[in-house]
């Protein structure tokens, strides 16, 4: 596993610190339970992105209860990840896109956000906190502190330098580099992550502990394990919905995709969407693996286990061959199961959850108060452990994005010039500088998605998901111009809110 001895020197030299320091924070009183949070990498969950996960399903699904109606605030890995830390929403972490101009993993994320995330949180109250996998998609760049970064709040630290790989990838182990390079028994990174988990609660955890175990799957470039190489052989992408259909009256970006695709395009994302499937059956091991470790050590009991991801994905739909970044329900909805004491087995709730909730819902299971921090999101542990939904539980949320272009042209499509860029050589483009918007979704009293761009236009889309669950029909033209104006000054509020008023 990269250098067992020093890796564990380090672990031991934490777990004596937290002892102390969590002999002094709890003074002997019971200890919170504990919290155990895998993170997937691009899981979507409305073009069958969690039919691979049977055991998942099985251990937490089945055992807990899953949430029909969970989002992301923000359809791209970095801005994610960012406010699933924070619990935060994009316009108050700041964190723009995937590079370091973005302000994903930068010196500034680090001095402003890094100090106010939920493993600080915790950690202060007592927890020991475990990382694993990937963390930010610039984390460890040379710019912003290198692998020596260990960033706030984690007591034992395993983070994978960059972005997502399973092989030929840097290993940050509290602070020091790891090089990790092709053999599957040492390197193949979920697995490692499921390993130095098992390791961590058998050798070095103390309770009340925080675990976070974020694998690369099913993100680019989708190695899967050996054992899986060759599964879901004949599987292709779903052909309903929305796939291969022309996105008449939606933004430029979505409008340019070429309709019908070409072969190449439609026999490319079935690779791909074969090969993501692939590489989820070694989360679904790792799964399976830290739930046996928790039950054999006799820590299941007092411990929620929360399964989501950072963002949904598409694969065809309305033309767009592969990826994320859109602001529809593909690329937005995520999966959230989670079990542990108090939850009463084979749930579904319809709530709608977001991942800014996450941060202050384990904040309240360790016995903290949610409005005592900068977070804009909610606590669902009531939801999780009482029959009855609470009267003010929201109905509405934001989903923001902010587009990234090449300044030059994308060499994969130089004829639509400067701007674009995540670009096919069919020179379909899943990306620009102007596409950026933002979305009021709404749950209830009716189930709709109205969405402004910051384009020379300022386009609007607005589908009503009751009639028409694909967004096929873009309606902003042809309703009341009072509801556009109605949910004009909502989105407005929302685009504004900071803490508290978020949970307005």
């Amino acid at each position: 596993m990269g250098h067992p001895a020093r890796w564990a020197a380090l672990l031991v030299l934490g777990a004596t610190w937290q002892l102390v320091l969590w002999g002094t924070a709890r003074g002997g009183r019971r200890s919170p339970h504990n919290i155990v949070l895998i993170l997937t990498d691009d899981q979507d969950t409305e073009i069958g992105g969690m039919t691979p996960m049977k055991k998942m399903q099985a251990l937490i699904g089945q055992a807990g209860v899953s949430f029909a109606n969970a989002f992301t605030v923000t359809p791209l890995c970095c801005p994610s990840r960012s406010s699933i830390l924070s619990g935060r929403y994009p316009h108050n972490h700041l964190v723009r896109n995937n590079s370091l101009e973005g302000n994903c993993s930068s010196l500034a994320w680090q001095k402003s956000q890094e100090p106010l995330a939920f493993p600080v949180h915790l950690q202060r109250q007592g927890y020991q906190t475990f990382y694993a996998g990937k963390y930010l998609n610039q984390y460890g760049h040379p710019a912003a502190g290198g692998a020596q970064h260990v960033p706030l709040g984690w007591s034992y630290w395993n983070g994978l330098v960059g972005n997502s790989r399973y092989y030929n990838y840097t290993l940050s182990a509290n602070g020091r580099e790891e090089q990790h390079r092709q053999s599957y028994q040492e390197d193949y990174l979920t697995d490692l992550i499921a390993n130095r988990s098992l390791e961590y609660l058998e050798r070095f955890s103390h309770p009340p502990f925080l675990m976070v175990l974020a694998p690369p799957a099913a993100h680019s470039p989708w190695t899967a394990a050996p054992r899986y190489a060759t599964a879901f052989g004949s599987t292709k992408a779903p052909r309903g919905g929305s796939f291969n259909v022309h996105g008449k009256d939606k933004h430029w970006l979505v409008r340019q995709a070429r309709s019908p695709m070409a072969n190449t395009s439609i026999e490319f994302l079935d690779k791909v969407y074969r090969a993501r499937w692939q590489t989820l059956l070694s989360v679904d091991d790792l799964v399976e693996q830290v739930m046996g470790r928790l039950k054999a050590l006799d820590l299941l009991a007092s411990t929620y286990v929360f399964y989501t991801s950072d963002n949904g994905y598409h694969a065809g739909q309305f033309s767009l061959p592969i990826d994320k970044r859109q602001l529809y329900e593909f690329d937005i909805r995520v999966p959230l199961l989670v079990r542990g004491p108090g939850i009463t087995a084979n749930q579904t709730r319809l709530e709608p959850i977001l991942n800014i909730d996450l941060g202050p819902t384990f904040l309240d299971i360790a016995g903290l108060n949610v409005s005592e921090t900068a977070m804009d999101g909610q606590s669902f542990l009531p939801l999780l452990v009482s029959p009855a939904p609470p009267s003010t539980w929201r109905s509405d949320f934001l989903v923001q994005y902010t587009g990234e272009g090449y300044p030059d042209k994308d060499p994969s499509c130089p004829a639509l010039g400067p701007g674009v860029s995540q670009c096919f050589p069919d020179c379909v483009c899943e990306d620009a500088f102007n596409n950026t918007y933002a979305c009021l979704r709404a749950l209830h009293p009716r189930s709709l998605q109205y969405c402004e761009f910051a384009d020379s236009q300022a386009f609007v889309e607005l589908y009503n998901l009751t009639s028409d669950p694909q967004q096929l029909h873009n309606v902003a033209k042809s309703v009341d111009p009072t509801l556009l104006e109605a949910l004009n000054q909502r989105l407005m509020k929302l685009q504004a809110c900071a803490g508290p008023s978020c949970r307005d």
